[in-house]
């Protein structure tokens, strides 16, 4: 089965959040995968919560494609991915944050030969910003850098890569180093390059894992494959990067690609990005995969001395990744459950709350002024209280929000529903984000309040 994918980029400013690592990050900018510091949370207030299809809509543009990535958001550009429908060209553009102009598009071609699965796209791949140049990775089509008026800076071939689930993981950028997670298939690492260069600066290898093409899962060999971006944790004094891969969580040396320790406990397949918090993560496996968490920090295997927990027992599927605030992790599963887990203990506190999103959450949690952003995979548009009602049929939005001041810009079909093109469109004032962005309030009662837009 094929499904078209559509989004809405959705920006809102983004200021900086204080117990996070150093990277290079302007204080209004979104110019990462889930926010400058990687964790899905924006320190933003006033953020919008209602909108529709037409009011305080600041202006809308068609995409070309469909597509996977988040947008990202830095000074006054917005960036996103594109890209051919037979993945022959993979591209970026640049808008106008204020106006929608279409500032920019540079493309890499790619005349080899690359798998993917009907739900996934060639432009997954969010870009990675640092006030000057912009970084995306395109697989088999190689790591791009440009600056901000899309001149190609360098370009690094990183060899082909072949699953039939496809790719998915985004850069990061640390102080001079551009550091992504490779993969998945036979061919799986994580490289640091120079972001000035493109050079590489260290590589270390992880077991891979076949492609799967022509087999099913179970017959013949294991599927296994890692769509995890890095994310950046300060322990103590010391900067790691964390990465969770089939079977297990390693932490690396930024600066010199160093595994520092792992914690064994994962399944064979891992679609989120590893969460962090203070002193300890968690990382969650996809495909009805175990959880763990673990202590941050420590040498060598620390399963025995910093796992804290896992469950392995009738687990949801889970795509997109949670956001943890102080001792608890909340999540929002594909199959429309949502959870708030002590991160501790692995104790779910809401075991029976239930968005009946139809079709699925695929998009990670993003958190402003106390409430939860998430994007609906087939975009209905969803009714409080949990009760969702039918819009946009055709829609299947898979990114994360982008958040910025008073705006938001989000990746969605056209307004008359039909979905012929994927359009951006941001909205401003006190409305919120998209037509398929559910607001999830917290209450300290432990109960949920939701609220989604009618467009």
């Amino acid at each position: 089965m094929r499904f078209e994918l559509r989004r809405v980029l959705l920006v809102l400013g983004l200021a900086a959040i204080g117990g996070a690592p150093a990277q290079t990050a302007l204080a209004e900018d979104w110019p990462q995968f889930r926010g400058a510091r990687g964790n899905g949370v924006s320190a933003e207030k006033n953020v919008p919560t209602k909108w529709s299809k037409d009011e305080n809509v600041l202006w809308r543009v068609d995409l070309p494609s469909p597509g996977n990535s988040s947008p990202v958001v830095s000074k006054d550009r917005v960036f996103v991915t594109v890209s051919s429908e037979d993945g022959t060209s993979r591209g970026l553009r640049s808008y106008d944050r204020d106006g929608g102009k279409l500032l920019w598009e540079k493309s890499a071609e790619f005349a080899g030969r690359e798998i993917r699965h009907g739900t996934s796209c060639f432009c997954p791949s969010t870009p990675a910003c640092d006030g000057s140049r912009v970084v995306v990775w395109h697989s088999s089509a190689g790591m791009v850098c440009y600056d901000y008026d899309g001149k190609e800076l360098w370009k690094a071939d990183l060899g082909p890569f072949l699953h039939i689930w496809g790719y998915g993981a985004s850069p990061i950028i640390f102080e001079d180093l551009v550091i992504n997670n490779c993969g998945p298939g036979e061919r799986t690492f994580v490289v640091a390059l120079n972001k000035y260069t493109g050079e590489k600066v260290w590589q270390t290898d992880e077991p891979g894992g076949h492609s799967g093409e022509g087999e099913q899962q179970g017959q013949g060999r294991k599927w296994i494959g890692s769509w995890s971006t890095p994310v950046l944790a300060k322990v103590g004094e010391k900067d790691q990067v964390v990465v969770s891969y089939p079977h297990h969580v390693k932490a690396y040396d930024p600066r010199t690609g160093e595994v520092l320790w792992q914690c064994d406990g994962l399944g064979d397949l891992v679609y989120t990005t590893a969460l962090v918090g203070d002193g300890v993560g968690v990382a969650m496996g996809g495909f009805h995969g175990p959880a763990i968490g673990f202590k941050l920090g420590g040498s060598g295997n620390v399963t025995e001395s910093n796992r804290l927990w896992r469950l392995a027992d009738r687990i949801p599927q889970r795509i997109g990744s949670g956001v943890i605030v102080g001792g608890d992790l909340f999540m929002a599963n594909e199959n429309g459950s949502v959870q708030c887990i002590d991160v501790m203990t692995g104790k779910d506190k809401w075991p029976e709350q239930r968005l009946n999103a139809q079709g699925g959450l695929w998009a990670s949690l993003v958190l402003a002024d106390g409430k939860f952003y998430v994007t609906t995979k087939r975009g209905d548009r969803l009714g409080s209280v949990l009760r969702p009602q039918p819009c946009l049929r055709g829609w299947a939005p898979r990114s994360a929000p982008a958040l910025l001041g008073d705006e938001a810009r989000a990746r969605a079909p056209r307004g008359d529903g039909h979905g012929d093109h994927p359009q951006m469109a941001p909205i401003r004032s006190d409305r919120t984000l998209g037509p398929a962005v559910v607001v999830w309030r917290r209450r300290d009662s432990g109960r949920l309040s939701w609220q989604a837009g009618d467009g």
